[in-house]
């Protein structure tokens, strides 16, 4: 339930976040007059997202169960990618979100009503679809045939959209960088049981071999009915007896993307600025004749970098 709980907080909380920046924009530039096409935009996307959940679950149900395992499993697949790429691409814009959003509906409020509609339509909708779809996939993989996956799903978006409104009141700040780094790292290894579980899904449709090929087995020790067994299945998508394939795709996933979304966004950086500096002070050296403009210049130039450095290394607080 944990699990399915974090993906409705952090996709529930992107949307918020989005909201809020989009209507406060709006109210301190006193362009109250649209309002009305940005709700509507949010509302069509909400919707759009609801009946695309729902077609999902409704219509899989008519499939034979073969094609709802390959189904399933391909999806499942499909919302690890797209959730890969979201918290890869939330890491490196949570700083300039805000901007980012304010250029587009500078230009939007130019063009007229339907730009606006439209901007808070794509705004929204693309992680309303994203978020329907890793919704589907995550309940449909941690499901022990109760309703507990899917209450933490409405929970964390009843809690999203709680904080996205103590946000937008100012009775809340958080850092952004840290916190979507911290959820996004939580959220890849969610995603590595989705991604296991889809591939046991592709296995049972008989797309993939290697069904009767268990790493190991310890239903024994973790029975999946236990409180522990269901505490295991809920945050991580635990299985007592994967197959070898699913065991080894969960690694290969798993531990180069979580590597690579957990390095510092400026690895590497402090380094070019001290080769840098060395060319910069072997230049003054070979031009003894530039007096003290060249030094100032120079100097100038190294407290931009910094200056540039300090900036990348920091994070938007809301």
């Amino acid at each position: 339930m944990f699990g399915n709980y974090l993906i409705g907080l952090r996709e529930g909380l992107e949307a918020s976040l989005v909201v809020c920046i989009l209507i406060a924009y709006l109210v301190k530039t006193d362009r109250r007059d649209a309002l009305k096409p940005i709700w509507i935009g949010i509302g069509v996307a909400v919707g759009v997202a609801l009946a695309f959940g729902a077609g999902l679950e409704f219509g899989s149900q008519e499939l034979t169960f073969e094609a709802q395992e390959a189904l399933g499993g391909s999806l499942s697949i499909l919302a690890v990618g797209l959730v890969t790429w979201m918290v890869f691409w939330m890491k490196r814009t949570a700083r300039h979100l805000r901007s980012e959003l304010h250029g587009r509906l500078d230009a939007a409020l130019q063009m007229g009503t339907g730009a606006l509609v439209a901007t808070a339509f794509l705004a929204v909708g693309r992680e309303g679809l994203e978020t329907a779809l890793f919704v589907w996939a995550s309940v449909r993989a941690s499901s022990d045939g109760t309703s507990a996956p899917l209450i933490g799903v409405l929970l964390g978006l009843a809690t999203a959209v709680f904080l996205g409104w103590l946000f937008y009141r100012g009775a809340l700040k958080i850092n952004l960088a840290k916190f979507f780094t911290w959820t996004g790292g939580m959220l890849v290894v969610v995603a590595a049981g989705v991604l296991a579980y889809g591939v046991h899904d592709l296995q049972e449709a008989r797309f993939l071999g290697g069904l009767a090929d268990k790493a190991f087995d310890v239903s024994a020790t973790i029975p999946p009915d236990s409180w522990y067994g269901t505490l295991l299945k809920g945050v991580f998508n635990f299985q007592p007896d994967p197959t070898v394939l699913q065991v080894t795709v969960w690694a290969l996933y798993l531990i180069p993307t979580l590597a690579l979304f957990l390095a510092p966004v400026g690895f590497g950086r402090p380094v070019r600025v001290e080769e840098q500096k060395a060319t910069d002070e072997k230049a003054e050296a070979g031009d003894g004749g530039r007096g003290d403009d060249g030094a100032g210049a120079d100097g100038e130039r190294l407290r931009d970098g910094a200056r540039r450095a300090g900036a990348r290394s920091g994070g938007d607080e809301v």
